[in-house]
């Protein structure tokens, strides 16, 4: 698959439901996987591994700052693939105490002229057994391992607090950080949680629990002001880095709508970078930031760097551009970074914000 021209093949997925499409490069990942020689050309082909890329955060050393964002591979299985593919950490799940199917099908739709996604999955999951299994093959990994954790969704607004402890009691030495994801459109209820009461008992049940990192991951429709202060209340009570954003329910951003679900890739750009700028504001240089949202080359990546994000992640990039996607980008940046004359990335972070 790596080899082969994503644009010449890229017509041929598009004709297929995009969940079943989904379902079958998962299977030819996890093909190319389990042949040694194919997967190491994978990696040589794909995988930058430069020092004025590499960082220390969360006490690990990311080899490049572009990550897979979490959604894509739901239950790690394919933790080594996203490495093949030139990721430099890669985020798991959204995984759920107990396994569930999810919102009924059609739950997937492309929007190929925006070069977006509207999903209404619904933490479909096998449930946090299962990859607690996948983790205990794969943990340590080469490069960093993010797990993202929500609630189900028949656990009442008044339990969440129970299922989110849940998830970080069995993940909490099965990875590198943890994700607070309180912030999808599918689940009933869950957007709820994005305020400054329940934010201040998670984190300080989180932090009682364990000391791995733990960062928390918004949606982009709040108001800027909104948003601020519920990051900021989120690393007072002892959150470790922001991510922002997840998808959008504006549904304003694309000509055909479904009107369910939340939408990511370029129709999001904008909206995502804005309020990552304004979290970033406030919050540069006080917690990690990592932005998601539309960045589908290296310099968008590079804006969201000088804005503030120390990393940044992909996922719909890869449906529209290509499974070379993260090789790109990271080339890029190296490009950008010795055109402005940085010797390393750090040089480049929060450039704008000084």
């Amino acid at each position: 698959m790596f080899q082969m021209d994503y644009e010449k093949i890229k017509p041929l997925f598009f004709k297929l439901d995009p969940e079943y499409a989904h379902h079958l490069v998962t299977a030819m990942l996890q093909t190319g996987e389990a042949v040694p020689q194919l997967f190491n050309r994978w990696v040589e082909k794909n995988f930058v591994d430069d020092e004025r890329l590499h960082q220390t955060i969360f006490s690990r050393t990311f080899l490049n700052p572009v990550g897979l964002a979490a959604g894509f591979d739901k239950d790690a299985q394919m933790i080594r693939s996203m490495t093949a593919m030139g990721f430099g950490y890669t985020e798991v799940g959204t995984v759920t105490p107990k396994p569930q199917p999810g919102n009924p099908a059609p739950r997937l739709w492309r929007h190929v002229k925006e070069e977006s996604l509207q999903n209404a999955m619904g933490f479909n999951n096998r449930g946090s057994l299962y990859m607690e299994r996948k983790l205990k093959k794969r943990f340590p990994y080469v490069t960093p391992i993010g797990v993202n954790i929500g609630k189900n969704k028949a656990t009442a607004e008044r339990d969440a607090l129970k299922d989110y402890e849940h998830g970080i009691r069995v993940f909490r030495n099965l990875c590198d950080y943890l994700v607070i994801n309180i912030s999808s459109p599918n689940t009933p209820g869950l957007r709820d949680l994005q305020n400054e009461k329940f934010i201040e008992a998670l984190f300080g049940m989180a932090k009682a629990l364990t000391d791995k990192p733990i960062l928390l991951k918004i949606a982009p429709d709040m108001e800027n002001e909104q948003a601020v202060a519920l990051c900021s209340k989120a690393v007072e009570s002892g959150a470790d880095g922001i991510i922002a954003t997840n998808t959008s329910i504006d549904y304003s951003l694309v000509a055909q709508p479904k009107e369910v679900g939340g939408i990511s890739g370029k129709a999001i750009r904008e909206k995502s970078f804005e309020l990552f700028d304004a979290v970033a504001s406030e919050l540069f240089g006080k917690t990690v930031l990592i932005s998601v949202g539309g960045i589908d080359s290296g310099y968008e990546a590079y804006r969201r760097i000088r804005a503030g994000a120390s990393l940044v992640q992909v996922f719909t990039g890869l449906v529209y551009k290509g499974p070379e996607l993260a090789g790109t980008i990271n080339r890029t940046l190296l490009k950008l970074l010795e055109k402005e004359g940085f010797s390393h990335i750090s040089e480049a972070i929060g450039a704008d914000r000084r």
